[in-house]
C-alpha cells in the first residue's frame, strides 16, 4: 500500500469503509457529493439527470471497493471516475449541442475579465443585452472545447487542481496538462475574441 496519501481524509475515509466501517461510506458521500454535482454540472451544463450521474459515480465507488488502493488523493481518483462517466454521456447524448445551455454562475471566471463579465452586480441595466449575449458565448465557447481541454481547464480554473494531479485524473502526463490547459485558453480566445477584447490575454 502507498503510504503518501494516508493524510488525505478522503482515502482514510475509503480504507476505513474497505476495513468494514460502513458509516465512512456515508462520510464519504457527505463530503464529496457536493463536488462531484459541481463538477458534472460543469462538464455537462443543463445535462438533466445529473443527480443519477452522481449516484452512479458512487455505484462505480462501491464496486471499486475492495480492489482500492490509495495511489491519489482521494478527490482525484474519484474525479478519474467522473469524468470518464462523463465522457461517456457525453459521447451517449451528442451534448455538443448543450453549448448555450447554463454551466453555473462560474462559467465567468474562465479569466478575471469573464469573471466581472459574468456578475450582474458590476452591470449598468444598459449593459444587459451586450452580457447576456457574451456569458452565452463563454458557455457555448466552453462547451465546444474537446473533452479533455474542457476538462483540463475545468479541473485548473476552479478547482485550482494541480497539473500533476490534473495528469492523473485525466491519465496523461503533466506536460500534457499544460498543453490542454494552453489549447482550451487559445480556443477560448479566438471564440471570445469579439467579446472579450483581449481580457483572456
Amino acid at each position: 500500500m502507498d503510504t503518501n496519501y494516508l493524510d488525505d481524509a478522503g482515502v482514510r475515509l475509503m480504507l476505513a469503509w474497505r476495513a468494514g466501517d460502513e458509516t465512512a461510506f456515508d462520510r464519504l458521500v457527505e463530503t464529496y457529493s457536493g463536488q462531484v454535482w459541481a463538477l458534472l454540472t460543469r462538464f455537462l451544463p443543463g445535462q438533466a439527470g445529473r443527480e443519477d450521474l452522481v449516484q452512479e459515480v458512487f455505484l462505480r465507488v462501491i464496486r471499486a471497493r475492495d480492489r482500492y488502493e490509495p495511489t491519489a488523493r482521494f478527490s482525484t481518483w474519484l474525479y478519474r471516475i467522473v469524468f470518464n462517466l462523463a465522457v461517456n454521456e457525453t459521447q451517449r447524448a451528442g451534448a455538443r449541442d448543450a453549448g448555450t445551455q447554463s454551466l453555473g454562475s462560474q462559467a465567468g471566471e474562465v479569466g478575471d475579465g469573464l469573471s466581472r463579465m459574468a456578475d450582474d452586480r458590476v452591470l449598468d441595466p444598459s449593459d444587459r443585452l451586450e452580457h447576456d449575449d457574451a456569458v452565452v458565448a463563454v458557455r457555448a465557447a466552453i462547451q465546444a472545447l474537446p473533452e479533455q481541454q474542457r476538462m483540463a481547464l475545468i479541473l485548473a480554473k476552479f478547482d485550482e487542481m494541480p497539473y500533476a494531479e490534473i495528469a492523473e485524473v485525466l491519465g496523461s502526463s503533466e506536460k500534457a496538462v499544460k498543453s490542454l490547459v494552453h489549447r482550451a485558453r487559445e480556443n477560448l480566445r479566438e471564440r471570445l475574441a469579439p467579446f472579450l477584447k483581449g481580457e483572456l490575454a
